[in-house]
């Protein structure tokens, strides 16, 4: 339910209600969003009266859209203690860089034996596009650029479908690679969609395959680090570093 005495006009675009629509979805999505781009930080208490009032909505709603998050790892809801922004599952990240290495070396093994100039073209203009974000400050641009980038390799291959699936699985992993693009340099990974992106132009797949395993492994090396300086981040049981 929205309330009407809400202006939720004032909220920045990506975060509005559309009263036309199913709200508990909507509202799900945004808090998504935010946990994954560490707006809502791991560790943080959710407190559903404010994000009702935040939102102008009902708490029914907030309490569907934080049950969909439990459910997805991204909340934790504890009997009388509250509800909580879940910590970055490490298990689940290297899972997740296990299997999108398998599938999108196969993906620039395709490109690099089927090279499209069109395709080479398209990889040109993101990874320009890619450049000019190197040193700002806000991270969301170049995110949304590097998501775009590894889409067009996908679809260019034929697996846009492949990439859809990835996306569920690699939601801890997302959360991890916003923090680094945030606090690393991202100069290298952009050296790294070079190296491959040359070799597909080269028609060398196995210099592609190595150049794309060194990019998703670049992961493995940063990892420790992030671990140390944001502890509280982070759910290290079970993992395997």
């Amino acid at each position: 339910m929205i309330d009407p005495n809400v202006a939720s006009h004032e909220l920045p675009a990506a975060e509005r209600i559309d009263p036309r629509q199913a709200v508990g979805p909507q509202l799900c999505g945004v808090m998504r969003d935010q946990i994954i781009r560490g707006e809502l930080a791991p560790g943080s208490r959710l407190l559903r009266t404010e994000i009702a009032t935040k939102f102008g909505i009902s708490r029914q709603p907030v309490s569907d859209a934080c049950a969909r998050l439990a459910e997805e790892g991204l909340v934790d809801i504890l009997p009388q203690r509250g509800t909580f922004v879940s910590r970055i599952n490490v298990s689940a990240v290297l899972s997740a860089r296990f299997v999108r290495e398998s599938v999108e070396v196969e993906i620039v093994r395709r490109l690099a034996a089927e090279r499209s100039t069109a395709m080479l073209d398209e990889c040109a203009r993101l990874l320009e596009e890619q450049r000019r974000q190197i040193d700002t400050p806000d991270q969301l641009p170049f995110m949304a650029l590097d998501e775009a980038f590894h889409f067009h390799l996908s679809r260019s291959a034929g697996q846009a479908a492949a990439w859809r699936i990835l996306q569920p699985l690699k939601t801890q992993m997302d959360r991890l690679r916003h923090i680094s693009a945030r606090e690393l340099p991202r100069r290298l990974l952009i050296e790294q969609h070079e190296t491959f992106v040359d070799a597909i132009g080269r028609r060398d797949p196995e210099a592609a395959v190595a150049g794309m395993r060194d990019h998703l492994r670049q992961m493995l090396d940063d990892l420790p680090a992030l671990i140390e300086s944001h502890a509280d981040y982070f759910d290290t049981r079970g993992a395997v570093l």
